[in-house]
């Protein structure tokens, strides 16, 4: 495809304040036995489109989106792609409860009053949406991940600038480092660059001292990024955390995957019941809600099917394109 042909079009939404960008058409058909062959060919021969519409001038450092592919779940209502600055990702709960309202409101599944179901397939495996809908129009969304696990509690790795650290990991779809920002002497009062730093420097130790892998599937077996928190526990108040993931990006959400995490890790510390509900907040001041759904294993492993939920909203529709002599076809970043 010659750059003066592309026209790439999408729906702008944002949950929580965190943008998600959904590729509506104009994004090359992506053949694959399964999604993780999808996301893999999209990786390896189409790169130059995720960069095209996640770079300047089009996008930006933070930018985050979505591409629709066919599923190979036969339950599966639809199925996605999640791209961002550095790659694409296999699990996004803000992306999720914006595809869910997006699902019922475009009628790619029927609307049903009080809630719409809308089953959607990630590199993860299978989410399921649940939408509230009242005369016709969706709204809030909750969703229930794949299982959730505490893959590793109290893992202590030597963080340059800060020396060794204590911390957990988690599982919720993707694969976090969690630690309060006081053991690395900070308070999510910091100024944002020092949250990145900071973050950035454990996530680079985790990933050179620690083995991360997935029960069943090799392609989830990688550290996505570090979740900083407040300490709190969200039963009372909400406890406040900041997620630094993929090529040091901010997430301004309170970040779906990591708050599934992050209830596995509170289950497996006995801090957190069936039937009980935390509060979660980011930088923008954005809440989700967890829970536990069920317990479950994974591969043997103790998990937790957990709820998480939120609200999104639509921010715009775009059309992009790219003008023969123009010097940036695939975008570029400066930060």
């Amino acid at each position: 495809m010659s750059d003066s042909s592309i026209r790439i079009a999408t729906t702008e939404m944002h949950t929580g304040g965190e943008a998600v960008r959904i590729v509506e058409s104009g994004y090359p058909r992506l053949e694959g036995r399964t999604i993780l062959d999808k996301r893999r060919q999209a990786r390896e021969h189409f790169d130059r489109y995720r960069r095209l519409i996640m770079f300047e001038p089009r996008g930006h450092y933070d930018m985050y989106g979505v591409i629709p592919v066919e599923p190979d779940l036969p339950e599966a209502d639809m199925a996605v792609l999640f791209i961002h600055n550095e790659g694409y990702s296999t699990m996004c709960g803000h992306a999720v409860i914006a595809l869910g309202r997006y699902a019922v409101d475009r009628g790619i599944v029927p609307a049903v009053e009080p809630v719409t179901i809308v089953r959607i397939q990630c590199p993860c495996g299978l989410v399921t949406a649940h939408v509230e809908v009242r005369d016709g129009r969706a709204g809030a969304v909750s969703f229930v991940s794949v299982p959730a696990f505490a893959a590793a509690l109290d893992a202590t790795v030597t963080v340059p600038g800060f020396g060794p650290v204590t911390l957990d990991i988690g599982y919720g779809g993707a694969f976090y480092a969690f630690l309060p920002a006081e053991r690395l002497g900070l308070t999510l009062e910091a100024r944002a660059g020092q949250l990145v730093e900071a973050a950035d420097a454990v996530s680079a130790a985790v990933k050179a001292q620690m083995t991360i892998e997935h029960p069943l599937e090799p392609d989830l077996g990688f550290l996505y990024g570090t979740i900083l928190t407040d300490g709190g526990d969200g039963r009372h108040r909400p406890t406040t955390n900041v997620c630094v993931f993929a090529d040091r990006e901010v997430d301004r959400s309170p970040t779906g995957s990591g708050v599934t995490a992050r209830v596995a890790l509170m289950q497996a510390r006995g801090d957190l019941a069936l039937g009980e509900t935390r509060r979660f907040r980011s930088i923008t001041g954005s809440e989700f809600t967890g829970a536990i759904e069920a317990l479950t294993d994974l591969a043997g492993r103790p998990a937790v099917t957990a709820r998480v939920a939120g609200k999104a909203h639509y921010s715009g529709s775009a059309v992009f394109t790219v003008e023969a002599d123009d010097p940036f076809p695939d975008g570029f970043l400066v930060r």
